[in-house]
C-alpha cells in the first residue's frame, strides 16, 4: 500500500480539505487503476462534473450521500446514493453537494469488470447505479467498514479486502484477447490508433471489432480513442499553473494530444465536459473528488 498524494488544510473557518490517493493491492491492479479518497466539510456549496474517462467509477460514502443532479443520460432521474457504480460515458455526470462531501472514489478498468463485479462493463454504458444492485450485500457491508475504519491507510487496507474477495477470475470468461489487445493498443497510443489499424492488428473487421469492443466496454473503438484522447488532454491541462494560462496552454496541449487545433480541443471540451476548459478548470481546482493523472501502469 502506497499513499500517492496527500492533501490537508485547515482553514481560518475550521474547513477541511482532503484528498489521499493511493494504489490497491498487487493483485487487484490489472483490476482497478487507483483509490480516491476525499473529505470536505465547512467549504462553499458545490458542483463536481465526473468526466468522461477510459475507467468505470465506483464511489463508497463515508458521512452523506452523494446526490447526482445529472446523469449522463438524461432519461435517468436525479438521486441521492450511499454507494454508485457507473458505467463508460460521453456526458458528464453533476454531482452537487452542501459544502460537505466524503468518500472514496475507485477507477476500475473496463476490462477488469468481468472479474470484479461479475458482468461486462459494457452492460453499465453511460448509467449510474446502487452498487448494491451490482455487488449485492457487500456494497454496504464494504460502506460500514469503510466508515469505521480511523485512518486512510485502514480505509485503502479495507478496500483491498473486500476486492480481493470479489474476484472472480476462475468463475467469469475473460474478454476476447482481440478486444484486450485492441483497448491495450488505445491506451498505449493515447486514442490515437484508427479503427481499421485495430482490426488489421487482431484479424477481426473493423464492423466485428467494433460491434464486440462495444458489448465489453460500452464505447466503441472510435468513441473509446476519443474518450481516451480526452482523459489525458484536460490530465495536462489541471496541472500546476493551469488556471493562468488557460488559452497557452490549450493550443500547445492540443498539439501534443493530436487535436487539429485548439479550437478543436475546446470544442471537445464543450462536448464532453458540458462546459468550456476555463470554467471547468474554475470549478474543479476547489473540488477534491477529482484525481491527478494516473501513471501508465496504475496511480
Amino acid at each position: 500500500m502506497s499513499a500517492v498524494g496527500s492533501i490537508l488544510n485547515l482553514m481560518d473557518t475550521e474547513a477541511v480539505d482532503e484528498s489521499v490517493r493511493a494504489r490497491p493491492a498487487p493483485a487487484l491492479r490489472p483490476y482497478v487503476a487507483g483509490y480516491t479518497g476525499y473529505r470536505q466539510e465547512r467549504v462553499a456549496p458545490g458542483l463536481h462534473r465526473g468526466l468522461p474517462s477510459p475507467w468505470l467509477t465506483l464511489i463508497f460514502t463515508l458521512d452523506d450521500p452523494l446526490t447526482v443532479s445529472r446523469h449522463p443520460d438524461p432519461r435517468q432521474a436525479p438521486g441521492t446514493y450511499d454507494t454508485v457504480l457507473g458505467g463508460l460515458h460521453t456526458r458528464p455526470a453533476l454531482i452537487s453537494h452542501d459544502g460537505r462531501q466524503s468518500g472514496i472514489q475507485l477507477a476500475v478498468r473496463p476490462l477488469g469488470a468481468r472479474a470484479l463485479l461479475g458482468l461486462p462493463a459494457g452492460e453499465l454504458a453511460d448509467t449510474d447505479v446502487p452498487a448494491d444492485a451490482v455487488l449485492g450485500p457487500v456494497a454496504a457491508s464494504a460502506r460500514e467498514r469503510l466508515r469505521d475504519a480511523a485512518t486512510w491507510r485502514r480505509r485503502f487496507a479495507v478496500l483491498d479486502e473486500v476486492l480481493l474477495s470479489l474476484l472472480r477470475r476462475e468463475a467469469v470468461a475473460p474478454p476476447a484477447p482481440e478486444v484486450v489487445r485492441a483497448w491495450w493498443l488505445l491506451m498505449r497510443g493515447g486514442g490515437a490508433v484508427p479503427v481499421a489499424a485495430l482490426a488489421e492488428d487482431v484479424g477481426w473487421s473493423a464492423r466485428h471489432l467494433s460491434a464486440r469492443f462495444r458489448r465489453e466496454t460500452g464505447l466503441g473503438p472510435k468513441t473509446a480513442a476519443r474518450v481516451i484522447r480526452f482523459d489525458r488532454a484536460r490530465r495536462q491541462l489541471m496541472s500546476p499553473g493551469a488556471v493562468p494560462s488557460v488559452v497557452p496552454r490549450l493550443a500547445e496541449i492540443a498539439a501534443v494530444h493530436g487535436y487539429f487545433d485548439q479550437a478543436h480541443l475546446a470544442r471537445e471540451f464543450r462536448s464532453l465536459a458540458g462546459c468550456p476548459p476555463s470554467r471547468w478548470l474554475a470549478e474543479e481546482f476547489r473540488n477534491v473528488q477529482v484525481p491527478g493523472p494516473p501513471a501508465r501502469r496504475g496511480w
